[in-house]
């Protein structure tokens, strides 16, 4: 299934730049993993805060944007100059759905929002996290397979943000794609189960 996953090699061919100097300067992969967690605390406390006020969800998409970079970066940091560890590991993967909860979970607390669809899809966005790590107890890859990835999700709420900031949706249509949104997060879940499940038996 497609996923906006793919396009990750053409993003980091533009942030090569960027990762060769921030190497240079002596900047680890770990620190930029716990910067993107700090931005991300930060706006969610500000959304959490001020739920009915307009800039914090103005202010969403530029997070998530920057925080995708931040992801990407650490990980060529790692990969490319010499700075894997196991530390760093754990730091990726925790830090990646502590980020997603304290960005996305305030959404609950918008007045009239169905604030256990919001939280439903927490869980699920954790569980399909938790789904992509185990395959590889299984002997698969770690997997990325949609409908709903990391950076699917990041794009679904930075919009959801931002029309919802310029007042340009209200609560019906927040509740049809949180809806819709746990369906896909389903699906994902189900999806990356089955590619671990046939990549463990092939090999």
């Amino acid at each position: 299934m497609a996923s906006i996953y793919q396009l990750k090699s053409s993003f980091q061919g533009i942030l090569r730049p960027i990762v060769n100097r921030l190497a240079a300067k002596g900047i680890t992969a770990n620190q930029v993993t716990l910067a993107a967690v700090g931005l991300s605390a930060f706006g969610g406390l500000c959304m959490a805060l001020l739920p009915q006020a307009k800039w914090p969800w103005l202010m969403l998409p530029a997070i998530l944007f920057v925080r995708m970079a931040l992801n990407a970066i650490d990980g060529m940091l790692a990969r490319e100059h010499n700075m894997k560890s196991t530390l760093g590991a754990i730091l990726n993967e925790l830090g990646d759905v502590i980020s997603d909860t304290m960005l996305y979970l305030p959404f609950a607390l918008i007045k009239d929002v169905p604030a256990w669809m919001v939280v439903v899809i927490c869980l699920l966005a954790v569980i399909s996290e938790m789904t992509g790590v185990v395959a590889v107890q299984i002997g698969a890859t770690r997997r990325y397979d949609g409908p709903l990835g990391k950076s699917d999700r990041a794009f679904a709420f930075g919009a959801l943000g931002l029309f919802y900031g310029l007042g340009y949706i209200g609560i019906p249509t927040l509740t049809l794609v949180f809806a819709a949104l746990i369906l896909l997060l389903a699906a994902t879940i189900c999806n990356r189960a089955a590619k671990a499940l046939k990549e463990a038996v092939h090999d």
